[in-house]
């Protein structure tokens, strides 16, 4: 896999893109059922028809894009709100199967989260995606939203912890809603599920995995803001977790101000979400964006440059 990192040192990184390559677009195509893709339109259960743009996907393109971006890596992950992850084995595998070898073929400056089933966890198919140089795995916040929810990942979280390797949680499917509009799974379901995991997290994964360094997609869906009712209702006075990353996409100056001021500079990372979205000014400084950018995604990547004792 291209965009392993290696330099003089630290590059900038967008944690947080989507980028469908030939063989995934096949496997999508090759369905009858959602998820699925009907020439450019895509079908999911929970959400209205979805056109999808063929430049987006297209890789040359995008790697031309994110050197504009001035990235030395752009990390791709599996559309979580696709569902694969979900489906049984027989039905994720193919496509499962398809992702990965699309995504471990991307040129630089790409490189990518490996992704794994959740129906029926399987830590060894999990082990063999990232040998091939995946940077972490990606998790659906669904799937990390109670104790349950731990119980049945704790192979992978255990195969991650066995291998220094981090965990990025991205919002899952929607549940079918009924007649709303086109944003409704963005802004309501989308983020409860990161608000969910953000404090399931804490409650249940960190005590079990006192060194997983984990980053949650959209800001967790701004549940760090909720710290104040947390302490209020008697769950502690909200110690910021340094091996507990967020990542921008999707909110601007006002979204990360608040969170800084909630947890601090040093535990927010740089994602656009592209290609639903591209890189704002957060009008937080340069020190800000600096770390936003590299030496806060440098520490999620490989651990090093603790804040607390190993």
């Amino acid at each position: 896999m291209s965009g392993n990192g290696e330099g003089d040192g630290p590059q900038a990184v967008d944690v947080h893109q989507h980028l469908w390559s030939p063989p995934f677009l096949a496997a999508l195509r090759a369905r009858s059922t959602p998820p699925y893709l009907k020439e450019w339109t895509l079908y999911l259960d929970g959400e209205p028809p979805f056109t999808v743009h063929p430049e987006d996907h297209d890789v040359a393109a995008r790697a031309e894009l994110a050197r504009a971006d001035g990235l030395g890596r752009a990390l791709v992950s599996l559309s979580t709100p696709l569902g694969i992850e979900a489906l049984p084995p027989g039905e994720a595998r193919p496509l499962l199967d398809a992702y990965h070898e699309g995504a471990a073929a991307l040129p630089a400056p790409f490189g990518a989260w490996a992704a794994a089933n959740v129906h029926t966890v399987d830590a060894d198919a999990a082990a063999e995606a990232l040998d091939h140089g995946f940077v972490g795995l990606q998790l659906p916040a669904t799937a990390l939203a109670d104790p349950e929810g731990f119980d049945r990942c704790t192979p992978l979280l255990d195969l991650l912890d066995d291998r220094d390797l981090p965990l990025f949680v991205h919002p899952g499917p929607a549940a079918p809603a009924g007649d709303v509009p086109g944003w409704w799974p963005a802004l309501v379901p989308y983020v409860q599920q990161m608000h969910a995991s953000w404090y399931a997290f804490r409650a249940f994964g960190r005590p079990r995995h006192p060194r997983l360094r984990v980053c949650f997609a959209m800001l967790a869906g701004l549940a760090p803001l909720h710290g104040e009712r947390l302490t209020a209702r008697g769950g502690g006075r909200g110690a910021v977790d340094p091996d507990a990353f967020l990542e921008t996409s999707s909110y601007g100056p006002k979204a990360a101000d608040a969170t800084v001021r909630a947890l601090g500079v040093d535990v927010v990372v740089h994602g656009t979400d592209r290609p639903y979205a591209g890189p704002r000014d957060l009008a937080l400084g340069e020190a800000a964006q600096h770390g936003f950018r590299v030496s806060n995604p440098h520490r999620l990547l490989t651990g090093e440059e603790r804040t607390h004792a190993a």
